[in-house]
């Protein structure tokens, strides 16, 4: 038994109590009698956001200035794990300087759907690749004696109802997709806290479930850290617990604290877990206490001071690195002398980061027009082209860009989504850009052909134009040096070093599509495993631009790839010579393909990748290992990861659906002679699963939708009007709100946060607003309130 486990357990139970909650909104209260310090906790993950004074759950309150690095969506398309790192280091200075214990990033769903909300936020759609970049960024956060907190587990993969909404999703895409990312993340870098998600997996909260919390994280994996809720996600405080769920964040006054101590006396809640639970807290506090004052007192790691022109500097080579040139006919790179029209709104005024929670206050910002015209030594004339926060054009505006265009050598079009069309809390409705976006970059295209776009969002769009122009640059959102790093990259200063690591579709016609987006309680992951380029590649459905792809401003051979090892414990090692002019980055990806399979399998899987950067004329051989979880799939059946004996192809490739190389390898495994539940899911012939189908992947009936009445403490507001009594009450809570919302934002309001501010409280469950009232509301007062209104049925209404 540790000391501080032993100190805690001698502690009154409402006092072990009091530490399974927030002090306040960002910090977790101190034990002084027992040497045990408050810590604190604040957003990433691409900056850190330590608020002062009054702290707010949106993300508006005055924040301390921060490194605002490029979001994760532009990081992971660089496929560098040394790059992971080197930005993790530097996050992890950040935060030991302002005095953050716990750093809540990475963000690491699976980019299910690519209109999700947040996608800007998390790294990718294939899990071994988010998992271990996020294991890259962890270990450099915590290389500095902060804790990195990977979030949401598990299948946050929308933003719609996202605090109520039921994913139900059978165990082996939740093994195999959703949940492997978590696990190599865990299993590699050991992060020292993980942060649950608000929604339910197969009717359960992922707070409150005992085998995802306590069976799979603590037990299969080893997680020892702490285990956090996301900010107002507490469903049952007892529950979660038992389920080894350590810390409600924020405060919520005290509002569950009697649940617990009621659930101990009536012995329906082991002491022993609320024991556990306090003794994760106080443990994390100190260890990241005294991993401040060591590196404070220069013992280790320095003195904690932040080089913020160095960050800076990071950052511009972080957003070059996570470029993509999409397409070039050679007109890229510029040279410096040439006579440029930049037109778009966006070189001027910046896409660089997400709206939500993860805004950062920058500590700069680099503009693209300035860092060109400062760059390049002719003529340079600009024009807005449409309006930066609507994104909306006028005739005139096109006209005048246009004209432009054609007094040029080379136009340089910035476009992508405004803030407005992409924000933590609201999944797009589509892929689209603006209209005026792709009116403009036609009308341009038409006036001059060598016209360059560069494109500033941070998920995949649809941009039907992809060959009208001489060439693409995807940008992303390159946080606060991204105008310097897009200078740099037009100009070939920097080289392009990205690689997508996420499908650009060509059309709507993926299967997550079908069940995706809508205000339902309920999402249905029917389309099993072919998420993303899974799909593409196994249904022969082409995307504009796949994933891992990327062009660069040289060229590059490879020799044929060598496969070493027996079994499934193989290698594969690949040399790359720069044969170009210029120096440059390449990345080799290794896809497993089974070739006979007992049970469906996506049609090639990433099993391993390797980045480079060589000057002209170099080489160097680069080697990817695989193991027996690279060939395996999982056995619902028998819960375990299985190899099925057979033949494999080893597929080496520079994208997903560009391969270059294939060996065949005969593994050992296991001859499988049933046909395991599941096995005739969605497969090569079809993609969304039927009824019969999904229930067959499930093991069960589909559970049915949780009705609308009568109204529990888990009724969103917007569903009060239901009732009669429910809509004066959804009145009165919209007003507050409101109230709130304009005291907190201010005269002159963020149109994109006001509306964000909205859509919270409209599917805001009735318990979260205790949670959030800091000790103003409670439990029992709610829960006899959702009594009261459930009376008085409207005819007609929903049920």
């Amino acid at each position: 038994m540790s000391e501080i486990r032993r100190q805690i357990g001698e502690l009154p139970l409402e006092a072990q109590i009091e530490l399974l909650s927030g002090r306040d909104f960002w910090s977790t209260p101190p034990v002084p009698d027992l040497g045990i310090p408050s810590m604190t906790l604040a957003d990433g993950p691409h900056g850190i956001r330590r608020q002062r004074g009054d702290a707010d759950h949106l993300g508006i309150g005055d924040s301390v200035p921060a490194t605002c690095f490029p979001t994760a969506s532009c990081l992971a398309a660089s496929w560098d794990v040394d790059l992971l790192r080197e930005v993790g280091v530097a996050l992890g200075r950040e935060a030991r300087a302002a005095g953050v214990g716990v750093l809540l990033g990475p963000g690491m769903n699976i980019k299910r759907h690519p209109a999700g909300g947040r996608d800007f936020e998390y790294l990718s759609e294939d899990p071994w690749l988010s998992g271990n970049l996020a294991a890259a960024y962890v270990e450099g956060v915590q290389s500095e004696g902060v804790a990195a907190c990977p979030k949401h587990l598990v299948a946050n993969n929308h933003e719609t109802y996202r605090m109520v909404s039921d994913v139900i999703v059978d165990e082996r895409t939740l093994r195999e997709i959703y949940l492997r990312g978590f696990e190599i993340v865990v299993r590699t870098a050991r992060p020292w806290a993980i942060m649950t998600s608000y929604n339910l997996v197969n009717g359960t909260y992922t707070s409150d479930d005992e085998r995802l919390v306590g069976e799979i994280l603590r037990g299969e994996w080893g997680h020892d850290g702490l285990v956090v809720t996301d900010w107002g996600a507490v469903n049952d405080r007892v529950a979660a617990v038992r389920a080894g769920t350590d810390l409600e964040m924020p405060s919520s006054g005290g509002a569950h604290d009697g649940l617990v101590a009621d659930a101990v006396d009536d012995g329906e809640l082991d002491p022993t877990a609320v024991t556990d639970c306090a003794t994760r807290v106080a443990e994390l506090a100190r260890r990241t206490h005294d991993e401040a004052r060591r590196r404070r007192d220069g013992g280790v790691g320095g003195d904690g001071g932040v080089d913020e022109v160095a960050h800076h500097r990071l950052a511009r080579r972080a957003a070059a690195a996570g470029s993509v040139l999409l397409t070039n006919d050679g007109t890229l790179p510029l040279d410096p002398g040439t006579d440029v029209a930049i037109i778009g709104a966006f070189a001027d005024t910046p896409r660089y980061q997400g709206a939500g929670s993860s805004q950062v206050v920058p500590t700069r910002l680099d503009v693209a027009r300035r860092s060109l015209e400062d760059a390049l030594t002719g003529r340079v004339r600009s024009t807005p082209g449409y309006d930066a926060g609507t994104g909306e054009a006028t005739t005139e505006q096109i006209r005048q860009a246009t004209d432009l265009a054609r007094e040029a050598e080379v136009p340089i079009v910035f476009v992508g989504l405004p803030a407005s069309h992409e924000a933590e809390g609201i999944d797009r409705g589509d892929l689209a850009l603006p209209r005026s976006h792709d009116d403009l970059v036609s009308a341009v295209c038409a006036a001059n052909p060598r016209t360059v776009v560069v494109l500033c969002n941070g998920a995949p769009v649809m941009i039907s134009w992809a060959d009208r122009p001489a060439a693409i640059l995807e940008a992303y959102l390159g946080g606060q040096a991204g105008g310097s790093a897009i200078a740099d990259v037009l100009l070939g200063r920097s080289e392009p070093g990205g690689r997508l690591a996420e499908s650009f579709p060509a059309s709507m016609v993926f299967p997550s599509e079908e069940n995706f987006g809508e205000r339902s309680r309920q999402v249905q992951y029917r389309e099993g495993l072919h998420v993303g380029y899974r799909f593409h590649t196994t249904a022969a459905v082409a995307a504009r631009f796949a994933f891992g792809h990327g062009l660069s401003y040289t060229t590059f051979e490879w020799d044929e790839p060598r496969l070493e090892g027996s079994g499934t414990d193989l290698t594969v090692s690949v040399t790359v010579r720069n044969t170009g002019e210029r120096p440059g980055s390449d990345l080799v990806q290794l896809y497993v393909r089974d070739v006979v399979s007992s049970v469906h399998r996506p049609e090639r899987e990433l099993a391993g990748f390797a980045k480079v950067h060589l000057e002209p004329g170099d080489a160097e051989t680069v080697t990817m290992a695989l193991d027996e979880r690279s060939f395996a799939s999982y056995d619902v059946d028998e819960a375990r990861w299985r190899v099925e004996e057979g033949e494999f192809d080893l597929i080496v490739a520079r994208s997903s659906a560009d391969e270059r190389s294939t060996l065949t390898v005969e593994v050992p495994g296991e001859m499988i002679q049933r046909a395991p539940r599941g096995a005739r899911g969605p497969g090569r012939d079809r993609f969304v699963a039927t009824t019969a189908e999904f229930e067959s992947m499930l093991g069960h009936p589909v559970p049915p939708v949780t009705p609308v009445l009568p109204f529990t403490i888990n009724t969103v507001v917007e569903e009060l009007d239901a009732t009669r009594l429910g809509r004066i009450a959804e009145r009165a809570f919209r007003a507050i709100a409101r109230r709130q919302m304009e005291a907190m934002l201010g005269a002159d309001p963020d149109p994109v946060l006001v509306r964000l501010s909205e859509r919270m409280i409209s599917e805001a469950p009735l318990r979260f607003l205790v949670s959030m009232s800091g000790g103003s509301g409670s439990l029992a007062a709610f829960e006899g309130l959702t009594t009261l209104l459930s009376t008085l049925r409207i005819t007609g209404r929903r049920s």
